[in-house]
């Protein structure tokens, strides 16, 4: 897991003293070397940087940027090819030769021979920059997933690229100027999906992706090489259910056992839950003694160490604990602006982070069992989605047309004096037959009436995957259509940020074996009652585990991985709060309008029901405004 960051500059400018600014500020995301290389395109010079931490061939011969034997092609690649040592081998039976031990070489010489196409063999998840001298091309290639972040900033002389933000300050020609849709969007959702960004002229590459870039021309060309929705386009698996869970626990074995693959010591994050629990089951059951974390809280509410330690006992772990405190979390919250460079609204950041900091004092790599509720459908909302559909499907459209008049007439909706503006949402929800809007509305945590009037101006809100959602088959199941939804949207603009983020903060990398594109490519096909059957969820899963560890060790309510900080911010956290949201602050910023966001702030502090998550996007907004845009 490593950092990369450069510069393509068609005036030919910039020089090597930039490029190492760029890429040392990404030290966190590597901090065992740095390399940094200025090359000389006929048609630009290239400005390649990177900071590594050494996972694979931990030698001088794994440093990048790496370079082909006859110096033709260079590679910056941050991420991990999990079967590099079968696409070695198949490159070794066409006579090529290999000076590193390194997945990065591998890279190189498979592009050398197969062009990038290549990168539909890859196993595992990457970001990669790569410069064809031959051919004056430059690639950016991003995971099938979008594990591996890759940011880039178009300027007609030049293009700035890195894996955080924070890097492209450091280049003189890029211009912090806010993209205000993209501030609607984060706060919306929390987040901003690709390829959108906070700042205008800079993107995301998709994931899935590759982005082309024509030296000579100046052209880019997007294409997509993978894209989930085809997966669930594929037809339905005709399979017994005793049948697919014998092979899913087979296709979940290959996927955790690939992540295993490393030259330094690995841990697992286990918080007792099911994705987790399945994770260090399945992965004792092939033989691996494991190194456990979790952490812990003081409120008891929030404390799920305990059931933790109760799975950690079955399977014999090396189990580590660390109860965290107050004091470790308000220091989280101050750094929360450093740490994720664009604003990111989800607070279960706090723990993640500390939870990688434990960690990082004993291994370089952890698994971490995110995307369970992604495959198996096991969110809450997930349900409730379904029963909406339900019950909204019962009426004929010119009822709910009607209805929805009506609820404008009476102006039942009045902007910000609702917690979370179940009359406005009804509306919306009322005037579309599509149920990705519909999940979507359901959970947006601002309406976009209210964002206008939060950034006081008519907006053109940006396009999202529900918009896309003509490309999945009428006939799909609404789960499936939910689940491929969330795969493309809250899975990596949320739960993968938030975790790429936390563990690279602390000089840690993470990886995701549920996110094995093979593995998703398999559950994808399978019946949704396999997932969702009334109202057990994650129904497959869950009986995966059950094979492995006591049910009753596993019966209790989803809990999550969130704290009390709705209550901390208004007592022990009462002043960080007070300050980011203080009149002062607010006037000297010209984003969002003061009265409403004092607005949101009084109701939040003199209601006990008050949605926390309103709140909380204000506080983080104006918190890395003051850190990024000052």
């Amino acid at each position: 897991m490593c950092g990369v960051a450069g510069f393509i500059d068609y005036n030919h400018i910039g020089d090597v003293n930039i490029v190492q600014k760029m890429a040392d500020s990404l030290t966190h995301r590597g901090p065992n070397s740095g390399g940094y290389e200025i090359i000389q395109d006929s048609y630009a010079t290239l400005g390649l940087g990177f900071r590594r931490l050494s996972i694979i061939d931990t030698s001088v011969l794994g440093n990048q940027p790496m370079f082909s034997s006859d110096k033709k092609i260079v590679l910056l690649f941050n991420g991990e090819i999990f079967n590099y040592k079968e696409i070695r081998k198949d490159l070794e039976e066409l006579k090529v030769t290999f000076r590193s031990h390194s997945d990065t070489e591998v890279i190189i010489e498979g592009y050398r021979h197969f062009g990038i196409e290549i990168i539909n063999r890859f196993i595992g998840f990457f970001s990669i920059v790569l410069y064809d001298f031959n051919h004056s091309l430059v690639y950016f290639v991003r995971d099938r997933a979008g594990v591996k972040p890759f940011f880039y900033y178009l300027d007609p002389s030049c293009i700035l690229f890195a894996s955080e933000l924070k890097a492209l300050h450091c280049h003189p020609q890029f211009k912090k100027s806010l993209n205000i849709e993209a501030v609607a969007m984060f706060f919306k959702s929390g987040s901003i999906s690709a390829p959108h960004c906070i700042f205008n002229n800079t993107f995301k590459v998709e994931p899935g992706h590759f982005i082309k870039i024509d030296l000579i021309t100046k052209a880019l060309s997007n294409t997509k090489y993978w894209d989930v929705f085809n997966v669930y386009n594929k037809p339905v698996n005709d399979i017994s259910y005793s049948e697919a869970l014998e092979i899913t626990e087979s296709k979940m074995s290959q996927a955790f056992q690939y992540r295993t693959v490393s030259d330094v010591p690995i841990g697992v994050f286990l918080s007792g839950g099911y994705d987790s629990t399945a994770l260090t089951a399945l992965l004792s059951k092939s033989g691996f003694k494991l190194n456990t974390y979790t952490i812990g809280f003081q409120e008891k509410e929030f404390d799920e160490s305990k059931y933790a330690l109760d799975v950690s006992k079955h399977f014999g772990t090396n189990h580590n604990v660390h109860i965290c405190s107050i004091k470790d979390s308000r220091e989280i919250i101050e750094e929360l602006p450093r740490i994720y460079d664009e604003p990111f609204g989800d607070a279960s950041a706090i723990p993640t982070i500390l939870l990688s900091r434990f960690a990082s004092k004993h291994v370089k790599v952890a698994l971490s069992a995110d995307g369970g509720d992604e495959l198996f459908a096991g969110y809450t909302r997930h349900k409730k989605i379904l029963e909406s559909l339900e019950k909204f499907g019962k009426y004929p459209q010119w009822l709910k047309s009607f209805s929805s008049q009506i609820i404008s007439s009476v102006n039942v909706f009045n902007g910000f004096t609702s917690s979370d503006n179940k009359f406005e949402k009804l509306r919306q929800i009322l005037l579309t037959d599509n149920p990705l809007r519909h999940f979507d509305i359901m959970n947006a945590t601002y309406c976009e009436s209210e964002i206008e009037q939060l950034l006081s101006r008519k907006l053109s809100f940006l396009s999202t995957e529900w918009n896309q959602s003509s490309l999945l088959d009428s006939n799909i199941s609404a789960l499936n259509k939910v689940l491929a939804f969330e795969y493309k949207t809250y899975l990596v603009d949320d739960i993968l940020q938030k975790v790429d983020r936390a563990t690279m903060s602390t000089s840690l990398e993470g990886r995701e074996p549920f996110l094995d594109h093979q593995l998703l490519e398999w559950i994808a096909t399978l019946p949704s009652s396999y997932k969702l059957e009334g109202n057990q969820s994650k129904k497959l899963l869950k009986d995966i585990v059950h094979k492995y560890i006591p049910e009753n060790l596993m019966d209790r309510p989803k809990m999550g991985f969130n704290l009390p900080i709705d209550s901390w911010l208004k007592n022990d956290l009462r002043g960080l709060f007070e300050e980011a949201l203080s009149n002062d602050t607010l006037h000297a910023q010209e984003v969002l309008d003061p009265k409403l966001v004092q607005l949101v702030k009084h109701n939040f502090l003199n209601s006990k029901n008050y949605s926390f998550q309103r709140v909380w996007l204000l506080f983080i907004f104006m918190q890395w405004y003051r850190r990024w845009m000052v």
